[in-house]
């Protein structure tokens, strides 16, 4: 039977429940204590915990499109309580102990982001789980034990237990692997549900969310839409991928798309061979890596980089891949999971996630003009922007909590660099990972040093 595949439509996490109605545009001039600009995790976090503080604050959210129409309505799910930037280069500016701080604090969200869906009744498909990274290759052996190291160096050795071949396969059947990496205290969600659920709870709450508006600028006290302006003591920018498209911000952080491709519910008889019960958040250990779920109703979701950077920092249109990132992710889905072969893959798209020049996000405000932010997930913002929008809220409100002493508060670094150097460096980057994955796996060499300098080349 022929199967039509869905390419774009946002995701098939809409697809899963539908997209949403419109909420209603800007209507003319209006003022508020707090304006943010994006309704997307980072900014109805930001909101939710602004109003649970202080409930009389007037609390406003601009988005262009809808609620969640960015990468928290695309991403892969996983709600990690870690995050994606490299410990040693924080700690090149700070102490170790301040270091260990933050990723105490970011452990802390999987419980929290737990504990509010319950309060505020969101069905997001959660289940807690395991990081399962799985090893097929001697070099992804060698990156597994230097991965063990670094997570033992930065206090989450607790979380994380060494895997051998049978131990893996208990868990899951990959072809070909080697053994791996369990990392405890994750969790699985289906992203649309959060970020629907979560812009319902902030307007419960008395928060107004505009969609359809569009921010044209914005400075110290004051944004200026293409429907009315809003005047405003304090502006937070939560755009995160699509901060590039704010006058000003274009090389701030780099838009840096994935895709994601995902199965038609598979039978019992394929599970049988695959395994997965504990529905762990599977990954490898390719340099150019892909990211797993295993869905509620029995779907494999597989994300990986595919055109990784369009020239001059564009965007998407609406979520649709090109056809040879569709290839590459089949071919990664049937590689993995081969008893999969034999059913087409349904539905397509892909999103942008914010990449600061030196791979770490951020959250700062500055007290004089007003003006905030939080962003720069490097991909793992369904946990980290829980994380920022507390810590957001506590600096709109003035208070001085561990928060907001944590050594990402206002963090800055240098732009990226101007086109064509940015593209070119990007695309360079991925390009070396595609040759030494080639060589590690072909010839089953050691961590090729091609994967090194495609790391040096862009900062990673």
């Amino acid at each position: 039977m022929t199967q039509t595949m869905t390419v774009g439509d946002v995701s098939f996490w809409y697809a899963d429940i539908g997209l949403p109605g419109r909420r209603a545009a800007l209507q003319g001039d209006t003022t508020a204590d707090v304006a943010i600009i994006g309704a997307g995790y980072t900014g109805l976090w930001t909101a939710y915990y602004l109003k649970k503080t202080q409930p009389s604050l007037n609390v406003i959210v601009i988005e262009q499109e809808f609620a969640g129409f960015g990468a928290s309505g695309r991403n892969g799910g996983w709600l990690m309580g870690t995050f994606a930037w490299n410990h040693n280069r924080y700690a090149e500016t700070t102490s170790r102990e301040a270091v260990l701080d933050m990723v105490a604090a970011m452990e802390t969200t999987v419980d929290e982001v737990i504990r509010v869906c319950a309060a505020e009744g969101i069905d997001a498909d959660i289940i807690r789980t395991d990081e399962l990274s799985v090893a097929t290759h001697p070099a992804h052996v060698i990156r597994m034990q230097e991965a063990l190291a670094d997570h033992q160096k930065w206090g989450e050795g607790h979380r994380v237990k060494l895997l051998n071949r049978d131990e893996t396969l208990a868990r899951i059947t990959v072809p070909g692997a080697l053994g791996g990496l369990s990392v405890s205290g994750m969790a699985r969600v289906q992203p649309a549900k959060l970020v629907r659920g979560l812009a319902l709870a902030v307007e419960r709450l008395g928060v107004r969310i505009f969609e359809g508006t569009t921010v044209t600028e914005y400075a110290s006290g004051v944004v200026k839409t293409n429907l009315g302006t809003v005047k405003a003591p304090i502006i937070l920018r939560c755009t995160e991928g699509f901060t590039a498209t704010l006058p000003g911000h274009k090389r701030e952080w780099l838009p840096l798309n994935s895709a994601q491709i995902v199965t038609p519910v598979l039978p019992p008889v394929v599970w049988e061979k695959i395994g997965w019960q504990g529905h762990e958040l599977f990954h490898d250990y390719y340099n150019s890596y892909c990211y797993c779920q295993r869905t509620r109703e029995g779907r494999i979701a597989v994300g990986a980089r595919g055109v990784p950077y369009i020239f001059g920092s564009k965007m998407d249109r609406n979520g649709a891949p090109d056809a040879e990132t569709i290839r590459r992710l089949t071919e990664i889905l049937h590689r993995h999971f081969p008893a999969t072969a034999a059913y087409p893959v349904e539905h397509a798209w892909c999103g942008v996630m914010g990449v600061p020049r030196d791979w770490c996000a951020t959250v700062g405000l500055d007290a004089g003009s007003g003006l905030g932010w939080a962003g720069g997930y490097v991909g793992v913002g369904v946990s980290t922007s829980n994380l920022a929008g507390k810590t957001l809220a506590d600096l709109a409100l003035g208070r001085d909590t561990a928060l907001t002493r944590l050594p990402w508060v206002n963090r800055k670094v240098r732009p990226w660099e101007p086109e064509p150097l940015r593209w070119l460096g990007v695309h360079g980057m991925y390009k070396l990972y595609q040759m030494a994955d080639f060589r590690e796996t072909t010839h089953n060499t050691p961590p090729s040093r091609l994967s090194a300098f495609g790391n040096w080349l862009t900062g990673r």
